[in-house]
């Protein structure tokens, strides 16, 4: 089980190295972004992945400009999330906007923590976007999971479309997949070049050759 007194404690820690002192209590804030991270439609985008993500980011933070900035971006990035509904990643931003204001933090951070939210839609940072890299990096290291770990983290985002119907499913599921190894990397930083890359991309192949044999190479 996530500890989220843990959580509450690495969320205040991000937040006070982004804003002046004296601001309004960040613990009220911390408890809508996990009950948020908690709904009951969630089995992959859940505590377990926020805690994933910010572990994910400590591993990075040296690439990042602004580690802080990243960090409280990946408590935003799926704070929004119903899986039968679109722009989640926009609504997110949206919440990030409203709430970094409300606790002090300055327009051109707030502005910057919002931006790497909605940057989770492609996971396709500049080249001289190095928060950017680190948070998007953080996000897809689960594919690099080992295969027990990758299928089961397949097998939760199903679980998350139990409402459409396998072939509606698989196709889309595919399209998603088929756009992640078009991507001239997956990863940005040098670590995840180097430690995940591999790994990932085979894992998606298989993946999606198992939704849809004809794609030639795919499982290769």
């Amino acid at each position: 089980m996530p500890d989220l007194d843990a959580l509450r404690a690495r969320w205040t820690h991000a937040l006070e190295g982004t804003r002046p002192p004296g601001g309004p209590d960040p613990a009220p804030y911390a408890d809508n972004l996990l009950a948020r991270w908690r709904e009951p439609q969630r089995r992959y985008h859940s505590v377990a992945h926020l805690t994933a993500v910010l572990d994910h980011v400590d591993l990075l933070e040296k690439y990042a400009d602004d580690p802080d900035l990243v960090r409280l971006a990946a408590w935003f990035h799926d704070a929004v999330y119903h899986p039968d509904h679109s722009e989640n990643e926009e609504r997110s931003a949206r919440l990030a906007e409203r709430a970094l204001a409300e606790l002090g933090c300055d327009a051109s951070r707030t502005r910057e923590v919002a931006r790497l939210v909605r940057l989770t839609v492609t996971h396709d940072p500049a080249p001289d976007d190095r928060d950017g890299a680190v948070l998007c990096d953080a996000d897809l290291a689960v594919l690099a999971s080992p295969p027990d770990a990758y299928a089961a983290y397949a097998a939760a985002v199903r679980e998350e479309y139990a409402f459409v119907p396998d072939e509606a499913f698989r196709a889309g599921r595919a399209a998603v997949l088929r756009e992640l190894l078009d991507l001239p990397r997956l990863f940005r930083t040098p670590y995840g070049q180097r430690e995940w890359e591999e790994r990932a991309r085979h894992n998606v192949g298989d993946e999606l050759g198992r939704l849809d044999p004809t794609v030639p190479g795919a499982g290769a």
